[in-house]
């Protein structure tokens, strides 16, 4: 009888929902399908929470509450590389990321997103990652990374400039300078024809860095820096605004994962993966000028560079990657654009 009884109630919980699919899982339609999405960024005031709770939002009120999306700050990892391998392993389902990683994985393309002096503003950023180019970026990742990851949407990390223990006007001005830098073979190249010295720093220790002198400098968009309080260390509050990066990140999830959705379940993610990054590039916008001005409010020292002069470092670099990874047309896809 107990074990009727047993039988009957489990029957009654999956009719009902309570049986939901985790991370990794797929749902039928009738199921509830529980997500969890995730970036690296410690503080919830960062337009990445923005985003994902607008994709969290949307999805769960389109679907009807038949999916449900847990949102997490930093808490499973401020590094990318835990969060891309939370991915691969199917505990987490959406993320973002840095373009960068996949060029150890077999997608050498990627890269051109980190050519700095690549793109002359956000209205130009946006017409290539939104158009022909960046729907062939989609593409070339789906099938180097055999569906791994797909790409729900581009997002903004804003534009990024040099911070570090003294202000910058030419490109010489930054020789001998200690500069923590992305991975970027290109980024490291662009600043060691500076004369400065790329140094890597996990994003979690650049605070201390800074404040300690084993950086002389790092770059940052004004949200990010001033959120973390390098403008507040020794070796952070001359900012020169060098705008050499309007910084791609990628929402990303698994191919695989998003192709065993049903149909209404895909238009349920595109949908609420277009609101996010809607989202996200709005509060991005929305945030520089109130960052910049918390940082000079702050103390942080803010001048002007020789754009030119930083530019004309940067072209050959862009014309070397593109004819080394055959990818001369993206390249200019995107100059076409401006």
């Amino acid at each position: 009888m107990k074990r009727l009884l047993s039988i009957l109630l489990i029957s009654v919980l999956a009719i009902s929902g309570v049986f939901a699919g985790g991370a990794g899982q797929t749902a039928t339609a009738s199921d509830t399908l529980e997500l969890v999405v995730a970036h690296n960024q410690t503080s919830t005031d960062n337009p990445y929470q923005f985003g994902m709770n607008e994709f969290k939002r949307t999805i769960e009120e389109l679907s009807g509450g038949k999916i449900i999306v847990t949102v997490h700050a930093g808490t499973l990892g401020t590094n990318e590389s835990e969060l891309i391998e939370k991915l691969q392993l199917g505990a987490v389902d959406l993320v973002v990321a840095s373009p960068g990683f996949m060029t150890r994985i077999g997608v050498p393309e990627v890269d051109l997103f980190s050519l700095l002096y690549l793109f002359d503003g956000f209205d130009h950023w946006e017409r290539s990652v939104d158009g022909t180019f960046g729907n062939q970026m989609k593409d070339i990742i789906l099938q180097k990374t055999n569906n791994q990851f797909r790409i729900m949407g581009y997002w903004s990390s804003s534009v990024r400039h040099y911070y570090g223990s003294k202000p910058i006007v030419e490109p010489a001005d930054a020789a001998g300078q200690r500069i923590r830098l992305q991975s970027s073979p290109v980024q490291q190249a662009f600043w060691s024809r500076t004369g400065a010295v790329p140094a890597q720093v996990g994003w979690g220790e650049l605070y201390q860095a800074l404040q300690q002198g084993t950086v002389d400098a790092a770059e940052n968009d004004y949200t990010n820096f001033m959120l973390q309080d390098h403008h507040r260390t020794p070796n952070g509050r001359f900012i020169s605004e060098t705008g050499h990066d309007y910084t791609t990140r990628l929402f990303l999830m698994s191919g695989a994962k998003y192709d065993a959705l049903t149909t209404q379940q895909k238009q349920w993610f595109d949908a609420a993966a277009a609101a996010a990054t809607r989202e996200e590039r709005r509060v991005t916008y929305d945030m520089i000028e109130q960052s910049k001005a918390k940082v000079i409010a702050d103390g942080a020292v803010v001048n002007q560079v020789n754009l030119p002069a930083f530019r004309a470092l940067g072209v050959p670099i862009q014309d070397e990657f593109a004819r080394t990874n055959n990818v001369t047309n993206l390249l200019q896809m995107i100059r076409a654009n401006r």
